[in-house]
């Protein structure tokens, strides 16, 4: 099974497509799909949808993975960007009539490392060493779009 794990953003949509055999779970793609602040909302929107219907259509996975939105009352702006980056991820997803997984932070924490309250550096360094990387990936959200797609995984081992 092809499990597609997003970690959508404004500057940085994170990815990473595992296949999951039933034991064994090994690395197909990992990486970002970057925008920069010089791009208008609308283009940054566009590129994100784009990217992500791209990686659908040369990986066709069974399933999409992403986090539920978790938003701090004290940042309301980052909140409703990452809603609309996430949005159209979602689209994408709908668009391709793929199913859609999302799990809670504390969860994808709780599957990977086995503590719902995880520092990200346990995140990463169980990342790599589950799926057997060299090195952690460049950017942190490209990690936690393979935590996400290794809790599903997990889900469907019955581990969580």
């Amino acid at each position: 099974m092809k499990i597609l794990g997003i970690d959508p953003a404004l500057t940085i949509t994170g990815y990473g497509i595992i296949n999951f055999n039933g034991t064994q779970l090994r690395l197909l793609k990992a990486g970002a799909l970057i925008t920069t602040p010089k791009e208008s909302l609308p283009e940054r929107l566009e590129k994100i949808y784009d990217g992500v219907l791209r990686l659908i259509k040369e990986h066709v996975p069974d399933v999409m993975v992403l986090e539920k939105l978790y938003a701090h009352y004290r940042h309301p702006t980052t909140a409703y960007l990452l809603g609309e980056a996430r949005g159209v991820v979602c689209l994408a997803c709908a668009k391709s009539k793929l199913a859609l997984v999302e799990y809670a932070a504390t969860r994808v924490k709780k599957s990977v490392v086995g503590r719902g309250h995880a520092s990200k550096f346990q995140v990463e360094k169980m990342v790599v060493t589950m799926l057997g990387l060299r090195t952690l990936p460049r950017y942190a959200d490209v990690t936690d779009a393979l935590a996400l797609a290794i809790t599903y995984a997990h889900t469907l081992r019955g581990r969580v």
